[in-house]
């Protein structure tokens, strides 16, 4: 069921359905094709959706054990190069070992990659007899490495110690080698963090953690670009914590590591709120589903809002985050949209977001912001910030394929801006970063297999606006004959 309520305008924001599934819990789409989108659903199916027209895309029922408690078919990964290779990654609950999380490799060939087939598994993560908190999410990084989410194990105050314990991998975000299947722990102390996604234009993940009776959180980390500082070996702190709150540790036995906290301390959410009811609705809230970042340019005042609701409650709130790790989130208002039991959000190549609902419906959000989730006037104090021009140029713009494109990117003014980073943007997807030498230009290697576009894009400083450049396509060269 949806609800679109104080909504009268012709272009006030409102949901457009995508179409109705079968117990449908998360959604994507083709990495090179935003048109192709592919929804996810819980028994162990996987359909595309292309030109508004459905067919079978995978089909892993055999090997997903659904639907016992929160157990089933959780998210799929398409690889950065799917449209090169046709690989991607599904992470569920494992029918042969009921409870065990699993990522797969499949592998969709022939024309158009019009569907997948099993290919092996990647490795399996144990969780026990609960059937609760298995986390699930995947998502590739900006640093190319996979990334998946899982839940503490279940039960009721992390019994078992796994989210502190650091030779287990429950509780986590693990960083995955999808070339080897091998993992690293890359954060800690979650509970059941079901949904996070990264920021398409500053690479910073952003977790939704589940909590238990107090809190439920956003906790965010910045970016893992190599070279950056990113969220590895944060802790958020559960069992110890359930958000900023003291954790539920006087029921049963105290979590050893709870007595010495790591060095640096408990990282703390930038968000969080309790199970009273909605400010808006005042419906009863229970669980947060996060969402994404807006990077949606028709979505207006939205853009770089993070978009995230409340299984229970159903109101779709946006909210501003801060800039580290080490601020709070502000400016929290309603988008004056309902939905029943959201279970997940997606975001497409595009970077237009749909919302998820366990009923069965799949709706895109499109259209423009309420008032009160409108930016605030800016700022009169302190001197206007200064507009920046990012450039873009190839060696060749055609080249051999597997060759490398020889991009250069130039940043101006150059005034003091030696070491400030510069990213580079890959058919719409963060590809890496370099720094700014002394006459503010970096240079990129890409190998090219297929026509490519990239792009260039800096962040805000104190002195200067963002900027990104123009898209530049670079094509393959003609076949060359020999002899």
């Amino acid at each position: 069921m949806l609800a679109l309520l104080g909504a009268s305008s012709a272009q006030a924001l409102t949901l457009q359905p995508v179409g109705s599934f079968d117990q449908p819990i998360y959604l994507t789409s083709d990495p090179g094709d935003a048109g192709r989108l592919f929804v996810v659903e819980r028994e162990g199916t996987v359909q595309l959706v292309e030109g508004g027209v459905r067919s079978p895309f995978a089909d892993l029922r055999a090997k997903v054990a659904c639907c016992e408690g929160e157990r089933g078919l959780f998210s799929i990964a398409l690889d950065p190069d799917f449209d090169l290779n046709g690989r991607l990654f599904a992470a569920y609950t494992g029918e042969e070992e009921p409870g065990e999380v699993h990522v797969d490799e499949l592998l969709a060939s022939g024309p158009g990659h019009k569907s997948a087939v099993f290919v092996k598994n990647l490795f399996t993560v144990p969780h026990g007899a609960k059937t609760t908190h298995n986390g699930g999410q995947l998502q590739f990084g900006p640093d190319g490495y996979l990334y998946l989410s899982t839940g503490d194990g279940g039960g009721a105050n992390d019994e078992l110690h796994n989210a502190q314990d650091p030779a287990s991998p429950l509780g986590k975000v693990l960083r995955v080698d999808v070339d080897t299947g091998a993992y690293e722990i890359w954060s800690s102390g979650l509970r059941n963090p079901f949904r996070f996604s990264f920021d398409r234009l500053s690479g910073n993940m952003v977790i939704g953690d589940v909590g238990q009776s107090l809190r439920e959180e956003i906790d965010l980390a910045p970016s893992p670009f190599p070279g950056v500082v990113g969220g590895e070996n944060a802790n958020y702190g559960w069992n110890c914590r359930e958000g900023s709150l003291l954790g539920p540790q006087g029921a049963g036995v105290p979590d050893p590591e709870c007595a010495t906290p790591p060095l640096g301390g408990f990282t703390e959410p930038v968000f969080e709120y309790s199970h009273a009811p909605d400010p808006d609705l005042g419906n009863p809230r229970c669980s947060i589903t996060g969402g994404y970042v807006i990077r949606d340019p028709a979505l207006g005042g939205l853009n770089g809002r993070y978009l995230y609701a409340d299984y229970c409650a159903g109101a779709l709130r946006s909210l501003r985050l801060p800039t580290t790790a080490a601020g709070q989130a502000s400016e929290d208002c309603w988008l004056g949209l309902q939905v029943d039991h959201p279970v997940s959000f997606g975001e497409d190549t595009a970077r237009r977001l749909y919302v998820v609902a366990k009923g069965g419906d799949v709706f895109r959000l499109a259209g423009q912001p309420p008032a009160n989730c409108l930016p605030p006037p800016p700022a009169a104090a302190g001197p206007p910030l200064s507009p920046t021009f990012v450039g873009i140029k190839a060696q060749r713009r055609r080249v051999e394929r597997g060759k490398a494109a020889v991009l250069t990117v130039w940043v101006s003014p150059c005034n003091g801006r030696k070491g400030d980073a510069v990213a580079l943007v890959r058919n719409g997807h963060r590809n890496g970063s370099k720094f700014l030498n002394r006459a503010c230009t970096a240079r990129f290697l890409r190998r090219v297999f297929r026509g490519t576009s990239f792009a260039a894009s800096t962040h805000q400083d104190l002195e200067y606006l963002p900027g990104e450049s123009r898209h530049l396509r670079v094509r393959l060269a003609p076949h060359r004959r020999r002899g």
